[in-house]
């Protein structure tokens, strides 16, 4: 019986020490309170979850830039690629033209080798 007394002492001292602490941690209003805390929960998910997404938005909005730009820098390689291509081939035409007009010892329609120009129209 001496040893049921002691367990239900030191039972209830530790059942005030919980509800003690708990009191001096949360209050009087504890049942109040756990729902504020929800509520501040709630709020914090929501804005940790926007901060979230407009971060993704921005990493897109990033990633799309970069995009066009590396589409622009192929475009204007092509083009340069374009035009040395036609360079060449002028200049290739150019040669040949002279070429061919001196191995017949024919001179051009002006009194020279000289093939026509591009921006000449017959």
């Amino acid at each position: 019986m001496a040893r049921d007394y002691d367990s239900q002492l030191l039972e209830s001292v530790s059942v005030r020490r919980r509800r003690l602490r708990d009191a001096l941690l949360f209050g009087a209003g504890r049942a109040r309170r756990t729902a504020d805390e929800r509520l501040g929960k709630v709020f914090a998910g929501i804005a940790i979850a926007a901060v979230l997404c407009a971060g993704c938005v921005g990493w897109s909005f990033i990633q799309n830039m970069l995009e066009k730009q590396k589409d622009e820098q192929r475009k204007q390689q092509q083009k340069q690629e374009k035009l040395v291509g036609h360079e060449a081939l002028e200049r290739t035409w150019q040669a040949t033209w002279q070429a061919t007009r001196q191995a017949t010892g024919h001179i051009g329609q002006y009194g020279t080798n000289n093939p026509p120009s591009a921006s000449t129209s017959r």
